[in-house]
């Protein structure tokens, strides 16, 4: 009983303050340290300068000081969405839908992510860590009214992971690490329901619930190639949730009533594997370049098919159609004196998206670009705090997409969305605090 308690308490901290919008492409969170953030996360899988590296490869613990490493943060994320119809319209077959003519405000907002890192050495060789931090997790609201709603108008993915990790030296060139990824990830979805021309009701949604607790690995290693050149290679596995939750909805009716119908659902979500090569290049006592190319498999994230639970029967279907993408990053750490180290990074994530018909009105993902700075401030021989900025700008992006109702593999065609996102941004500022004893 303690136990269950404690493993729902878990991730209702950490989400009391985090309903994140996505950083990186898809929905992953590019913000699970301040350090990180200073240089666009460029080469964080050699960089190995904090506890932070637990996250981003935990072999890096064994390039840590010897004892304990605590890094603890957080990054405030603002993010704009703006939605510009272009012509939504109604198939020509069928009765004309509620199309009210609102472009659903800024459907972006502010996030709290926090994270923390503990990683000790056991021995000269051997390291013990834990990370907990979202990994995963995306909210975008649009006003009730908006044009796109019946394509979806609330979106929210939250999804913490607690990483125990080990690390081991196995010599001055050669270190390995694994860790344990500890999941929990609730979804929440919200859309109209097409009906026949007449007053908008403002009681027509779908709404579904769902979450779960899944396992996953990542591994990692470091190799010393020379005194100023490391290079770091890690993996994070896909995770498989199986979500369970409900399925409600609300419709307005002729006689000017309400029908409802709720569900007990099930349904599978999976969130991708990576992998990441990257370079930590020492050019002199003061300049030191970073940089990485990072592939995301976000092709398993394909058709959500809700199923009644009893019974195991389609519902409904969330389609995405994603595909694998690749970012690349690179970025610079200068160390103006004892005291004082500035970042700098810039990177490119391409986004999953395959096709306007596949954008979705809630994930209006594009591909992006980011520009960081940041500085690390030494307080103590056991203490600094990190400071990291970055704005995120992304490419214009169209969507036409195809509104359906009917089971899965019987669809009717009702409407077909089509609009515009234009000059949609990111900002996101972090300070980690660090400490060693």
């Amino acid at each position: 009983m303690t136990k269950g308690l404690t493993m729902r308490l878990i991730p209702a901290l950490i989400m009391a303050s985090f309903a994140g919008v996505a950083g990186a492409s898809g929905f992953a969170l590019q913000n699970q340290t301040g350090s990180g953030n200073g240089t666009a996360f460029a080469g964080a899988a050699a960089a190995a300068e904090d506890a932070g590296t637990i996250y981003f490869n935990p072999a890096g613990m064994t390039y840590l000081q010897k004892g304990h490493n605590i890094s603890v943060g957080g990054t405030l994320l603002r993010r704009t969405i703006n939605f510009d119809d272009a012509g939504t319209v109604s198939n020509s077959g069928l009765a004309p839908l509620h199309s009210p003519r609102d472009d659903g405000g800024d459907a972006g907002g502010l996030s709290l992510i926090p994270f923390g890192y503990w990683a000790y050495s056991l021995s000269p060789d051997l390291w013990v860590g834990v990370g907990v931090s979202p990994t995963f997790g995306n909210k975008t609201e649009y006003d009730f009214e908006f044009t796109g709603r019946n394509a979806g108008y609330f979106a929210e993915i939250k999804q913490v992971n607690i990483n125990p990790s080990i690390a081991f030296k196995l010599n001055d060139k050669v270190s390995l690490g694994a860790g344990l990824n500890i999941a929990h990830n609730s979804t929440h979805f919200k859309q109209g329901v097409p009906l026949a021309a007449g007053p908008f009701p403002a009681n027509n949604f779908i709404d579904i619930k769902g979450d779960d607790w899944a396992y996953g690995y990542n591994l990692g290693a470091m190799f010393q190639l020379s005194p100023s050149t490391r290079v770091g290679l890690t993996y994070r596995s896909e995770i498989k949730f199986k979500l369970e939750g409900d399925y409600d909805v609300a419709t307005a009716v002729a006689a000017g009533g309400n029908a409802t119908a709720d569900h007990k659902i099930k349904a599978t979500l999976k969130t991708p594997a990576s992998a990441s090569l990257a370079v930590a290049q020492q050019l002199s006592d003061r300049w030191e370049l970073l940089g990485d190319i990072t592939w995301t498999e976000w092709s398993v994230v394909d058709d959500v098919i809700l199923k009644i639970k009893s019974s195991g029967t389609s519902l409904a279907k969330l389609s995405y159609n994603f595909k694998d993408t690749w970012r690349v990053g690179l970025g610079a750490n200068y160390k103006y004196n004892d005291q004082w180290k500035f970042r700098f990074g810039v990177a490119h994530d391409k986004s999953p998206v395959k096709s306007a018909q596949d954008r979705t009105m809630t994930l209006p993902d594009s591909d992006r670009t980011w520009l960081s700075l940041g500085a690390k401030y030494q307080l103590s021989k056991v203490s600094s705090v990190d400071f990291g900025y970055s704005h995120i700008f992304f490419k214009d992006a169209r969507t036409n997409r195809r509104v359906t109702t009917g089971f899965p593999g019987a669809e009717t065609l009702r409407q077909t969305v089509n609009g515009k996102w234009d000059n949609n941004t990111a900002d996101l500022l972090s300070v980690q605090y660090n400490h060693t004893f």
